[in-house]
């Protein structure tokens, strides 16, 4: 979740700033880029429970000795209680917090995924080199396999405060998004208004693909919990008013100002003013816009505002200034890699757009939210819409998809030094298709195979 807005603070005095600045992120495709963020959980060596924020073994031990590498740190403070680091920056790239310590990486902007996967590599071992020498490591998980709700501890940040009280008002699991969950994401331009429709379009339809390439949380508390995605699950019931398909985003007229309207009617969670979050959850930015809150009386909103609460709707694909990719769990090294490259490969090149959007401008409504709704517990064995064909499953979908987003790699033509193009990043998710089978699928058979029912080996088997 995001840090407190750099945006300056200038004030808000008409709906059409907001669709302004929205529209105000379209590039040419020269200047197009690709930020990835990834989440982790961290663990004790010892006895794998995940660590508290404070400490000779916590979150915050582990900020300070990441800062031999560069990073500088961001201090917040909470209640009057001294700052404390809560992040990190450096050269374009954040290290941030999740609520429960979950420590995510927020790329720099950059041009190829083979540059990607370089920032990755060197992030993780930055983090590896703190770690070890704290009794620390680090998961790669959608959801977190062995812990209650419970037992993870809180960071102190104030927007998480906020978000903790309000979201038992909405919904049942939000709390477990919180605390529980981590993911990859991918943020990507746009060129125009038009682009953007397309491309957020294509990528709604094919969301649950990468939600089923990417399964990859099937325990809950040390047993299957049901799921092969079950953080893709829980945002079903985390807040009804700021998550799901966005159906509206296929209706005739979309564009920056529909979406604009959306956000104005997603409730509010706070206002970062003068160091401090002011608790707005629940409250109207449209009252806001008129002067009508209780809590800042006659005060309006600033773009840092609208950008913030912008990070404050979590549909499966997410417009602010980008288009960001929501749907993926979290997972190891090469599928932190393997996102951005499905997703680029579909969306940065032309005739991959053209392609996509033939395979998906069939698909009903109704299909589109049964395959959201179906993939959490069926990955790629579930059905697939009709126009695929009789018998076709999530499997043939994302092989259909994966074809495409491999001819706009190799278009795209962007080499290493030897010689390779970004078509190597996406080796793991043919490989789930060859095989189908999910990430999810091969646990669950060393679960109830060599790891006699226990999910313990699964923080030293798939540890950073």
């Amino acid at each position: 979740m995001s840090s407190p807005s750099s945006v300056a603070e200038s004030p808000v005095t008409d709906r059409r700033e907001l669709v302004e600045y929205m529209a105000g992120g379209a590039r040419p495709a020269a200047d197009w880029r690709i930020g990835t963020e990834h989440e982790k959980f961290g663990f004790r060596l010892d006895d794998l429970r995940p660590p508290t924020f404070d400490g000779e073994r916590g979150i915050e031990a582990l900020l300070t000795g990441m800062q031999r590498y560069g990073w500088a740190p961001v201090q917040e403070s909470v209640d009057g209680v001294p700052a404390r680091t809560i992040a990190l920056l450096r050269d374009g790239a954040s290290v941030t917090l999740e609520p429960a310590g979950q420590l995510e990486l927020s790329g720099a902007q950059l041009e190829t995924i083979h540059q990607t996967c370089c920032e990755v590599e060197c992030h993780l071992q930055e983090v590896r080199g703190v770690a070890d020498e704290i009794g620390l490591g680090f998961l790669g998980m959608g959801f977190q396999p062995k812990w209650r709700r419970d037992e993870m501890p809180w960071m102190p940040k104030g927007r998480y405060r906020i978000m903790r009280d309000y979201m038992p008002k909405v919904g049942s699991l939000g709390l477990d998004m919180m605390t529980r969950t981590c993911t990859v994401q991918v943020n990507l331009d746009f060129g125009s208004e038009a682009d953007m429709v397309k491309k957020f379009r294509v990528s709604l339809a094919l969301q649950p693909v990468a939600t089923a390439l990417f399964a990859d949380s099937p325990f809950t508390e040390g047993k299957p919990n049901g799921y092969l995605s079950y953080r893709s699950h829980i945002w079903t019931d985390t807040d009804p008013d700021r998550t799901g398909m966005l159906d509206f985003v296929f209706e005739d007229g979309f564009g920056f100002e529909r979406y604009v309207d959306y956000l104005l009617d997603v409730p509010m969670y706070f206002s970062y003013r003068e160091g401090k979050y002011i608790d707005l959850s629940g409250k109207s930015f449209r009252d806001f816009m008129d002067g009508r809150l209780d809590a800042l009386p006659g005060a309006k909103p600033t773009l840092r505002d609208w950008s913030d609460h912008m990070t404050t709707a979590f549909p499966e694909v997410r417009l602010k200034k980008y288009l960001e990719m929501r749907g993926a769990d979290g997972g190891p090294w090469n599928r932190l890699c393997a996102l951005p490259a499905f997703w680029v490969g579909l969306l940065y090149d032309d005739a991959a757009l053209d392609a996509a959007w033939d395979l998906v401008k069939d698909f009903t409504m109704a299909e589109r939210n049964a395959l959201r709704d179906g993939v959490p517990k069926h990955a790629l064995k579930l059905a697939a819409p009709a126009s695929l064909g009789a018998g076709a499953t999530v499997r043939d979908l994302a092989r259909r998809a994966l074809e495409i987003s491999a001819a706009g790699l190799q278009r795209r033509a962007r080499h290493n030094r030897n010689g390779a193009d970004e078509r190597i990043f996406l080796a793991p998710l043919m490989d789930f298709v060859d095989a189908g089978q999910t990430p999810a699928e091969r646990k669950l058979e060393l679960f109830h195979g060599e790891w006699n029912g226990s999910v313990d080996p699964v923080f030293r088997e798939f540890a950073y």
